[in-house]
């Protein structure tokens, strides 16, 4: 990378301070044609000492000639390779924050022949310069998206490599082992053959078991990064759009006397003892030839099969079909009935859920009145983590990592079966070179150009 790109690092709009940064070989030099200590003129940033903040004013050359060549005062820092966010020289401008003072700045540092980064580059280039592996790279986006303080806490601990040091953990007796069936294999007059025992065979036992520990992790808390997608469903009238309101305490969803007022799905995200869920207000589902209606059922029952947990909402005046709801939403999804408008009961037992929900949690609730409300937070919260210790590990592995160690785990478990059948020895380097692929690509060792490609595009311009 022989190239020097920069962007503007911070979101446009107007604001207290807005950060241009540039990376590469040229970074000083450009900073030297633009940057000075005095209003005079430009200082030569190549004498300033590393990671320190000056002061000074960013010059425009061109209008040297008529006296107004300053377009900000600012703050600049040099930061020399290797020690820098990309390990290449970076130089960062804190200007205003406005969209024409910070474009004008780019403008300049652009027109000296610096390229405008890609999105995701600056970090793309600390990972191929090795200061960070894959997993760390990942970790930045985890934590600007960050839905939740429980997930920002993972996202921080995997930005400072603890999924990383987990993965090394796992290889580095996997590449002993491998050293010993080459080393078998390359020298046969001049090793031992290779003789695998117990001692390995439980050692890639250990590591089998170390692979399906990270991969239940993510199933049992990959919603701390996207959020517990519930859907809030039943027959039109019910007061679906009003518990929704209620429980994002924002009106959200349009609220009439009319059945049928949601048509298409409404979203809102919702934090509940820092627990993020993605909260969907679907149509009322019942038989009509409407076409518009139609769709939106359709769109309803899109939403419940992919949810991982349902609100059925029904009032006092309905009565609930077991079989209609059994058909509507699979017995295996967590489902809270909820009672709405239990302030028209005349008691508090005067309603009778169907005795063939009766293993479903319920909750009567009134979202006019804002009653029992709370309780329902606490069942949603309850019945969705369950018995999960969000303290037990300091990482979350994501979808590509869990797919990665599904490969490793299947290449393990044929070369411990070699090992205890005593199969050839050539199979058995290449099931565990395969293992050690898998798991490099978590780790960016292995991972690529493509994928790299595919996971640097999803930053944002400036990171």
């Amino acid at each position: 990378m022989t190239d020097t790109i920069a962007a503007i690092s911070t979101p446009l709009g107007s604001g207290g301070i807005g950060v241009i940064r540039i990376s590469g070989p040229e970074a000083i030099d450009v900073a030297s044609g633009l940057f000075g200590r005095k209003k005079t003129g430009p200082t030569d940033c190549r004498s300033l000492e590393s990671h320190r903040v000056y002061h000074g004013y960013i010059f425009d050359p061109d209008r040297r000639q008529s006296g107004m060549d300053i377009i900000d005062e600012v703050l600049l820092i040099p930061m020399l390779a290797p020690s820098s966010y990309t390990a290449e020289d970076v130089v960062e401008i804190q200007a205003h924050s406005g969209t024409i003072v910070l474009r004008s700045v780019l403008d300049l540092v652009l027109s000296m022949g610096v390229r405008m980064a890609e999105p995701g580059e600056f970090t793309k280039r600390a990972f191929l310069n090795q200061r960070i592996d894959l997993t760390q790279a990942e970790a930045v986006t985890d934590i600007i998206n960050a839905r939740s303080n429980a997930s920002l806490k993972f996202a921080a601990s995997q930005n400072m490599g603890a999924l990383k040091e987990r993965i090394q953990a796992l290889t580095e007796p996997l590449v002993d082992i491998l050293a010993h069936v080459e080393a078998s294999i390359d020298f046969p007059d001049e090793t031992d053959a290779f003789q695998p025992g117990s001692n390995e065979i439980e050692a890639i036992r250990r590591i089998i078991d170390r692979c399906n520990e990270l991969i239940q992790q993510h199933n049992d808390a990959c919603f701390l990064k996207d959020g517990i997608r519930v859907s809030i469903c039943g027959a039109p009238n019910v007061g679906k759009s009003s518990l929704m309101n209620r429980l994002v305490n924002q009106e959200k969803s349009i609220v009439t006397a009319l059945p049928g007022t949601t048509r298409d799905p409404i979203q809102e995200g919702l934090n509940l003892n820092g627990v993020p869920f993605v909260i969907c207000d679907t149509a009322g589902i019942h038989k009509t030839d409407d076409l518009v209606e139609i769709i939106g059922i359709e769109k309803a029952k899109d939403h419940i099969n992919q949810s991982d947990l349902v609100l059925w909402v029904t009032e006092p005046l309905s009565t609930l079909n077991p079989d209609h709801i059994r058909s509507m939403v699979p017995e295996s999804k967590n489902t809270i009935l909820v009672l709405n408008k239990s302030d028209l009961l005349d008691t508090e037992g005067s309603y009778r859920f169907p005795e063939a929900l009766n293993q479903l949690p319920r909750a009567r609730v009134s979202a006019l009145h804002n009653h029992g409300v709370d309780e329902l937070k606490e069942i949603m919260i309850n019945l969705s983590i369950k018995e999960l210790d969000l303290e037990r590990s300091s990482v979350i592995p994501n979808l590509r990592h869990k797919k990665a160690l599904q490969r490793a785990v299947k290449e393990l478990e044929t070369a411990r079966q070699s090992m205890i059948d005593h199969i050839d020895h050539e199979m058995l380097a290449i099931d565990i070179k395969n293992a050690l692929d898998a798991l490099g690509m978590i780790t960016g060792e292995t991972a690529q150009l493509d994928i790299l490609d595919t996971i640097f595009s999803n930053f944002c311009i400036g990171k």
